[in-house]
C-alpha cells in the first residue's frame, strides 16, 4: 500500500511540473511572437513613412494592420520623419506580453 501512495505522489508532482513547464513554454512563445509582430509593424510603418512602399494609409494604420496579421494588437505608434516606434501586446492564458520596436534610417 505504501508503494501505491508513493507512486501516486510522484505522478502528481510530475504532472504538476509538466503543466507548469507547458505554461512557461507557451508564454515564451507568445513573447517571441509579440517581438516579431513589433518588428514587422515598425518596419512597415518606417517603410510607409519613407515612401519605400506606396500606400494611401497612415504609417501607424499600416503598422496596426501588420501587427493584427501577426496576432498582436498595436497599442502605441509614433512616426517621426523616417523613424517609426511601435508597441504591441499579445495575450496568452490571461497574461499579456508587451514588445516595443523601432525602425528607420540609421542615425549618423
Amino acid at each position: 500500500m505504501a508503494g501505491t501512495a508513493l507512486a501516486s505522489g510522484i505522478l502528481t508532482v510530475a504532472a504538476t511540473l509538466s503543466l507548469g513547464l507547458a505554461a512557461v513554454g507557451g508564454a515564451a512563445v507568445t513573447a517571441q511572437r509579440a517581438a516579431g509582430a513589433a518588428d514587422a509593424a515598425a518596419l512597415a510603418a518606417a517603410d510607409a513613412a519613407s515612401g519605400a512602399i506606396v500606400t494611401g494609409e497612415d504609417p501607424c494604420a499600416l503598422a496596426a494592420r501588420v501587427a493584427l496579421a501577426s496576432g498582436a494588437t498595436l497599442v502605441a505608434c509614433r512616426a517621426d520623419g523616417l523613424m517609426a516606434t511601435v508597441q504591441v501586446e499579445s495575450a496568452y492564458a490571461g497574461l499579456v506580453a508587451v514588445s516595443r520596436a523601432r525602425a528607420g534610417q540609421p542615425e549618423g
